[in-house]
């Protein structure tokens, strides 16, 4: 197993160079990023707002995500990675200027200065830890699952547990027009539990303190 993930790392790394070769020299505007978002907050600029197609879930809090995981997974979309048709939609009309300057405006999102940082995740029970040891989270998410260990890895602490559960079961599947996620080390993780595994995952991943947020447009407060 520990080799199957040194070589899933290995490619992993290697797809990241080649997102990060491929953004060289487009910055990231968080105001240009602000005027941009009118497709993106009708779905994350309203609180407890759920997606309906192609499963009934919340959809995620992406205010103080990482800006890199913003881009790359907007680019997975585009591509065809991840299979969501409404995002495929909306990714494939974004420029890569557009991409760099949505993920800077919501990596900005809500985060306030001198904001205390979270405090250290509450201690999971015996069988959760037994799970998040098995797929070695906190190697690639950090401490407390809120300080990924790289900008293009998601801060998943305080995700919606329902988005969470319905994105690593996504992992598992193949050969869905409109469902599955393309990653060969997240794929490899998920296909190791069961469903009601993951969802015991994704529950307590869900209840950490979390940098993440829904910030709400004034026009839907």
């Amino acid at each position: 197993m520990n080799k199957l993930l040194l070589s899933l790392s290995a490619a992993l790394v290697a797809s990241v160079t080649v997102f990060a070769a491929h953004a060289e020299g487009v910055q990231g505007d968080v105001k240009a990023g602000a005027k941009k978002n009118a497709m993106c907050i009708g779905c994350h600029g309203i609180v407890g707002y759920q997606s309906s197609f192609p499963e009934i879930h919340k959809v995620p809090k992406i205010s103080g995500q990482t800006g890199q995981y913003i881009a790359a997974s907007l680019n997975a979309y585009k591509k065809g990675e991840r299979k969501h048709p409404s995002m495929k939609g909306i990714a494939a009309s974004l420029t890569d200027q557009d991409i760099a300057d949505l993920a800077a405006y919501y990596e900005a999102s809500g985060v306030v200065a001198g904001t205390p940082a979270l405090g250290k995740a509450p201690a999971a029970s015996e069988k959760v830890n037994a799970l998040l040891t098995k797929g070695n989270c906190a190697s690639c998410h950090g401490e407390s699952l809120s300080k990924p260990i790289d900008p293009t890895y998601p801060k998943i602490a305080g995700q919606h547990s329902d988005y969470l559960f319905v994105a690593l079961k996504a992992y598992k599947v193949e050969g869905n027009a409109n469902i599955g996620r393309g990653n060969a080390i997240m794929g490899g993780i998920a296909k190791q539990f069961s469903n009601a595994e993951l969802k015991e995952l994704a529950n307590y991943v869900g209840s950490l303190p979390s940098d993440l947020q829904v910030v709400p447009q004034n026009r839907f407060k």
